[in-house]
């Protein structure tokens, strides 16, 4: 791993990010290089090598991943290797899963406002108030359209004309 090579530098910004919400570092890592690398489909030894993670370290944060909903596997015929890929819509899918657990704490506040009682309920409403306004922005925000894939450089299209 070449710490100066700018992909990896980027990659490492993703992890930084990430780790903002408690993302470990391996994980954010393991992220970023799968949003960039080529081919987009890697094996952990693949993976491993590019961010310089521990093939343990990089095992728990491959499940976690997987389990979480970004990562997708497979094996391929007549190999034993798993191959990780970024899951289809993976951010589509985090970010709603991320809504859903913000409407489950809207409910969980209103219970709480209820259990403290009046007077007492000033920090729980505050939380409610907070997660009323952003369950009514998500639900104003238009839906996500998924935009067609960028086209390839007009050289490559002159090649494949050839």
């Amino acid at each position: 791993m070449d710490p100066q090579d700018p992909v990896l530098e980027w990659v490492e910004r993703v992890s930084m990010y990430l780790a903002r919400d408690g993302v470990p570092p391996i994980a954010g890592r393991v992220l970023g290089w799968l949003m960039v690398c080529d081919p987009p489909e890697q094996s952990a030894g693949q993976i491993s090598d590019a961010i310089g993670a521990s093939r343990a370290s990089l095992t728990s944060n491959l499940r976690l991943l997987t389990t979480m909903g970004f990562l997708s596997s497979r094996t391929r015929p007549g190999n034993r290797t798993t191959y990780y890929r970024m899951a289809d819509d993976a951010w589509t899918i985090v970010v709603r899963r991320q809504i859903e657990g913000m409407a489950s704490f809207l409910d969980l506040s209103r219970d709480g406002i209820a259990l403290a009682g009046p007077g007492n309920d000033g920090r729980v409403r505050q939380a409610h108030r907070t997660f009323e306004w952003m369950a009514a922005a998500f639900a104003a925000a238009p839906p996500l359209t998924t935009a067609p894939a960028e086209p390839a450089h007009q050289d490559d299209h002159e090649e494949k004309k050839r």
